[in-house]
């Protein structure tokens, strides 16, 4: 029996025990958006559920219940009809693993689509973390990658429409007023954080079934609930960091995991000298030099891009997989030659 096939075997029967007590454990209630932080050395939180969907029930629906966004429950779903899903058993993809920066403050993975919040040390909450689908901005109004803060908490905002924004309404036939008052017609929902880039928030939303998808004009947008709490934890300076990871692999305990998420070359970061996927796997076992990796698996999941993080090595197995320099060495003679690669960013 292979590494890839004994290990995969064992995490997955886990996995199922897991999944048979998530499903008792919110089958009447949402999860929260609050987990404990992983211990020191480990990357991953949450864990994936299986909930049996009934005739009623819309990917739209079953996102604002369990807190994830839609395009989630698509990846993770590939073959379930989205608005007649019917009686299914249906995967929602509530683990992460976390993003590979310091984890201070807000930090948003563009790829993703979500928001993670890291509170200081001494808070209320500190030994937690936070973590919220979004929807982002649409194609050619990307939103902006870079380090920032927030520079503003705003209750009840009022919204005052840019002119490229009224004109591109007015061109539809759907003038829109000089100001737009606080209340349910608000497309910036009942709270802001204003972001020191320009023009640039953390909104909430009148139109929650957004959520997942890129349909701003660049802003970040949270559910209500997931804007209200994140309101009330946020303050003036806190720092913002808006990344572009689309692969993300680290530890969870000695096990080696990848999650990954299509990438998107609308404003994404620049072209890597490897296959983006491979560097970030070398970087995550720099410290960890002999740690077994199934790189045919690690091709796989990110190949697949679900969104879901699949064991790729590490763990108590004795059998090196293949080593990481004839992968790399490949990917670079591929990267050198001009060849296709569907993993390039940009």
């Amino acid at each position: 029996m292979s590494f890839s096939d004994s290990y995969t075997g064992m995490t997955r029967l886990k996995l199922r025990l897991g999944l048979a007590l998530a499903a008792m454990a919110f089958a009447s209630a949402a999860p929260a958006a609050m987990y404990d932080a992983p211990a020191e050395g480990s990357d991953v939180i949450g864990k994936v559920q299986h909930v049996r969907t009934k005739e009623s029930d819309t990917f739209v629906a079953l996102a604002r219940q369990y807190d994830v966004g839609y395009r989630e429950l698509r990846l993770a779903n590939p073959d379930v009809d989205p608005w007649l899903p019917g009686d299914t058993d249906l995967i929602i993809p509530t683990a992460y693993v976390l993003p590979d920066v310091k984890r201070t403050g807000i930090v948003i993975n563009i790829p993703e689509m979500r928001l993670f919040y890291f509170p200081p040390k001494g808070s209320e909450n500190a030994g937690k973390v936070f973590t919220f689908p979004i929807g982002i901005g649409r194609q050619g109004w990307g939103t902006p990658l870079g380090e920032t803060r927030i520079s503003q908490r705003i209750p009840n905002p009022t919204w005052t429409p840019p002119a490229s924004i009224k004109k591109e309404h007015a061109e539809k036939g759907d003038p829109l007023p000089d100001v737009v008052e606080a209340g349910p017609n608000n497309p910036l929902g009942q709270y802001a954080l204003r972001l020191a880039l320009p023009s640039y928030l953390i909104h909430g939303t009148n139109k929650p079934a957004g959520i997942g998808m890129k349909v701003s004009h660049g802003c970040i947008r949270l559910f209500p609930a997931d804007i209200e709490k994140l309101f009330s934890m946020a303050e003036v300076g806190m720092p913002v960091n808006i990344v572009s990871q689309p692969y993300k692999i680290g530890w969870d305990e000695d096990h080696l995991v990848m999650e990954a998420h299509p990438p998107d070359a609308d404003g994404d970061a620049p072209v890597k000298s490897f296959t983006p996927w491979v560097q970030e796997l070398i970087g995550a076992t720099e410290d960890r030099p002999n740690t077994p990796v199934d790189w045919n698996v690690a091709e796989q999941v990110a190949r697949q891009t679900d969104g879901i993080p699949e064991p790729i090595g590490g763990g108590a197995a004795t059998q090196r997989a293949a080593s990481a320099e004839p992968a790399a060495r490949e990917a670079q003679t591929a990267d050198e030659a001009g060849d296709a690669d569907p993993f390039r960013q940009g």
